[in-house]
């Protein structure tokens, strides 16, 4: 039978949370790609949650809330330094994830303290990582691949031409420069550029090896225990050296904390996804792919001007930064300056405050799942982490902080309380209480 929208209502009781627009948003990804509403969607899903929790009424919020709310309100008032009015349709899209990411915590993590089953609250993440593995497969096997979406055959020629407008709604397979004679071919699909890629995908690895630790039957286990090995090609020829520092960096706080609980069942699991990893510098010389590669581009120099760039503008606009990033003369990078990290775009585009709120809800987030005990529990807690180490390198705006979010609303709801438990179906509990097998 199908799942109802809503439990029947109880008086003086609120309705349940329906996870079909979780998994709409996670598992149709592959739809709004190539429809070229990748973008476009997810702050439409973002609205429709917050009117499902506004339905719902009694919302318990989540550690660290007040930490993005302040933030949210810096950088609302940080538009007013905006000069461009090119700049306010970036802005206000950038401005509508943050909002969607905390729509989309606060969503999984009151739907798991109404003890909503652990496979299906973890489902949309698990739905979108293979949805990300399809696509990065496309971007080995085609990577030229270049196709008009229905939504830039939609939009007016100038709007669809601008570059970064061109970017989110034109489908690319991979990310190369064409003007090379032997381009690298780095897989980037659904994102316009491949450090989007690498960025989600190894903040999703922690949510697959939860769920594969916590639900030991059903067809989505053997999926994507295959998808494992399989994610590994296309995840190495991103070349990402982000993607292998962060996942890395949270693989070893994680086993640390394993080893001082004696959880045998986590330290096994990194040290097979370890394995993974070095069976795959067997067959592919990703070492030597990217000393290639950055030997034969500025990259680094690029980032570091950037970088200089943006403290010596911050210190003339201090509180409220620049409303956006912008484009300059003064260095070597083509990009503008308060890109390529979003530690740096938060202090460029929004100021010093906010870039501190912005910063210490990852860490406020952080600690407290420091104690999760779970096999799944554990992994779901390295996600902050992950994420706090790609923020000096990474744009951690879009989807994958929405990723980023759901990791740690669930990661957070499973610190107290028995997964799955039976209860019925109209009981609610008082606070938010889950905890992964």
């Amino acid at each position: 039978m199908a799942e109802p929208p809503f439990r029947p209502a109880i008086p003086g009781r609120p309705l349940t949370l329906p996870l079909w627009p979780l998994t709409a948003m996670c598992g149709l990804v592959p739809l709004w790609w190539a429809t070229g509403a990748f973008f476009l969607i997810w702050p439409v899903f973002g609205v429709l949650m917050l009117a499902l929790l506004v339905r719902r009424g009694r919302v318990a919020l989540p550690p660290g809330t007040a930490w993005w709310c302040a933030f949210l309100a810096l950088a609302l008032l940080s538009a007013i330094r905006l000069e461009h009015g090119s700049s306010v349709f970036s802005s206000g899209l950038r401005y509508s994830f943050y909002v969607t990411a905390l729509i989309a915590c606060v969503y999984i993590y009151t739907a798991a303290g109404e003890l909503a089953p652990w496979r299906r609250l973890l489902r949309p993440l698990c739905l979108f990582w293979l949805a990300l593995i399809a696509l990065g497969w496309i971007g080995v096997l085609m990577p030229r691949l270049s196709v008009t979406s229905p939504v830039e055959i939609l939009l007016p020629n100038g709007i669809a031409q601008a570059p970064w407008i061109n970017d989110m709604v034109h489908l690319h397979a991979s990310e190369y420069s064409p003007r090379a004679l032997e381009p690298t071919f780095r897989p980037a699909a659904p994102f316009p550029y491949t450090n989007n890629w690498g960025s989600t995908y190894a903040l999703l690895v922690p949510c697959v090896l939860a769920y594969l630790l916590s639900v030991r039957t059903g067809a989505l286990r053997i999926v994507l225990m295959v998808s494992l090995p399989l994610s590994v090609p296309p995840a190495f020829f991103t070349l990402n050296r982000g993607m292998f520092i962060s996942l890395g960096a949270g693989m070893l706080v994680l086993a640390v904390r394993a080893a001082r609980r004696g959880n045998l069942r986590v330290i096994a699991s990194v040290v097979l996804v370890a394995l993974l990893g070095w069976l795959a510098t067997l067959v592919i010389p990703v070492n030597d792919l990217i000393n290639e590669r950055t030997s034969s581009s500025d990259t680094t120099v690029d980032r570091a001007s950037l970088y200089a760039e943006v403290l010596n503008k911050v210190a003339d606009s201090p509180l409220l930064g620049y409303g956006a990033p912008v484009s300059v003369d003064t260095t070597t990078a083509d990009a503008p300056v308060g890109t390529q990290g979003q530690f740096w775009m938060v202090l460029f585009s929004h100021g010093i405050p906010a870039v501190i709120c912005f910063v210490w809800w990852f860490v406020a987030v952080a600690r407290p799942l420091a104690r999760a005990r779970s096999s799944a529990g554990q992994w779901l807690a390295v996600v902050p982490v992950i994420a706090l180490v790609q923020l000096p390198f990474y744009g951690l705006t879009f989807q994958n902080l929405t990723v980023t979010f759901l990791g740690v609303g669930l990661a957070l709801a499973a610190l107290d309380g028995p997964v799955n438990r039976a209860i019925p179906g109209d009981l609610v509990p008082a606070r938010p209480a889950l905890a992964a097998p």
